[in-house]
């Protein structure tokens, strides 16, 4: 049995050492495409802060970890797949035959339409690469725009500004990390920042970027409200794509990513997808959603795995969650943070840079946005996940929504 994995993210890596686990005898080859081994791009802030060296990103630390197992890991780019020949086909032209064919090739980043993207010194902060060039450029004099706040950004920005001379950041939106925050955590988050000597300027277009000379930066980002931001550096962070482009013509279903079943497998026969960009179940809505999160990741790669090995194992859907330390405020969401027309229990401490927010579905916990808190996240995911029906401990938590590891606790001991 040949199994060929493309893609060599978390997901990618948990699907071969599944299959090797549960299959001695297969041929098992991951295919990444970078000139790196398989890493976590998580990592990468806490290389650009100094925090850790480069290997400290790689998923497995083990010299010779995948030979080991029987892995063969190379390089090479995905160009092609035919399912009724059961070939990928790599950019350069290279034919790879296989039996079964998981696709975690994860995502791109997003560029917005403005010119000026390709001047010097105008980076993504996605790969390995790119994090080798923004260091390059970081310096106690360096003026530096960022562009995007949302996640990607946020997890960024506290490497940059201890790093860099002034940050500015510019996000289209009108707050902060829109898809896990309301208005009221947005704004709080923005002030925080803010007491960080960060500049923030949401509700903000960037219309494009130029040389320039003679001024504090070789380069103006200029908005669409004519103001324009002196930079030595800009970083992209507007969010990613899931790599979809090379299924064209392959007859394999898609949409915003691959469309796969309960057992991850897409509409082609023997060909699955895991990861971001894996348009899978959502646990909270029953939909199919891409949630490209290292969590799901992990588990759709087992999962699919399994699946590839014949073992028939249904995915239960992802939970939509994150976690995220912007500037030293911890942030998490999960679940239908926003709701979904119940009862809502809020708690907010404007000047101790705290919020909790829990959403209701009759009973049911279903969703949960905090800031500035990170005791009983853990519990809070739990009677979500767990669908726990939380009956009049409902009530004391709309009242006190910082209760929820008693009403977990109750719970616990019915």
């Amino acid at each position: 049995m040949q199994h060929v994995i493309v893609g060599a993210g978390p997901a990618g890596v948990v699907a071969a050492e599944t299959l090797r686990k549960g299959d001695r005898a297969a041929d098992i080859v991951l295919i990444g495409d970078e000139p790196e081994p398989p890493y976590s791009r998580m990592a990468i802030p806490y290389v650009l802060e100094g925090m850790i060296e480069e290997g400290g990103t790689h998923l497995r630390k083990t010299d010779g970890h995948y030979e080991g197992h029987g892995i063969q890991y190379r390089q090479g780019q995905a160009e092609s797949v035919a399912p009724a020949d059961g070939t990928l086909t790599l950019a350069g032209g290279e034919k790879v035959s296989y039996d079964r064919l998981l696709l975690s090739t994860g995502a791109t980043p997003l560029s917005p339409p403005v010119p000026g993207l390709d001047l010097p010194g105008v980076y993504n902060c996605w790969t390995l690469a790119d994090c080798r060039r923004i260091a390059a450029l970081l310096n106690a004099d360096a003026n530096v725009v960022l562009i995007g706040a949302g996640f990607i950004g946020c997890i960024i920005m506290e490497a940059l500004a201890k790093r860099c001379g002034t940050l500015a950041v510019v996000e289209m939106e009108d707050r902060m990390v829109s898809r896990m925050m309301d208005a009221t955590a947005g704004g709080m988050l923005q002030r925080w920042c803010e007491t960080k000597n960060i500049r923030v300027l949401t509700s903000a277009r960037v219309t494009g970027i130029e040389a320039q000379e003679g001024t504090a930066g070789d380069k103006a980002v200029v908005l669409d409200s004519g103001e324009r931001l002196d930079a030595h550096l800009v970083v992209m962070a507007v969010g990613v794509a899931p790599n979809v482009g090379f299924l064209e013509g392959s007859g394999i279903k898609t949409d915003h990513g691959v469309l796969v079943d309960q057992h991850l497998e897409t509409s082609a026969k023997g060909v699955f997808a895991a990861g971001d960009v894996a348009q899978g179940l959502d646990f909270s809505t029953g939909e199919y959603s891409v949630h490209a999160i290292q969590p799901t990741a992990t588990e759709h790669g087992r999962i699919a795995a399994l699946n590839m090995l014949g073992r028939r194992a249904d995915y239960k859907g992802s939970l939509n969650m994150n976690v995220l330390a912007t500037v030293g405020l911890v942030s998490s969401s999960f679940g239908s943070w926003d709701g979904v027309g119940g009862d809502s229990g809020v708690a907010v401490d404007e000047d101790g840079f705290k919020y909790l927010r829990l959403e209701f579905d009759g009973e049911y916990l279903v969703g949960a946005l905090g800031l500035g808190l990170t005791d009983h996240v853990g519990v809070i995911r739990g009677l979500i996940q767990n669908k726990t029906a939380l009956a009049d401990w409902k009530e004391k938590l709309l009242e006190n929504p910082h209760r929820v590891m008693e009403a977990y606790v109750a719970h616990s001991q019915v």
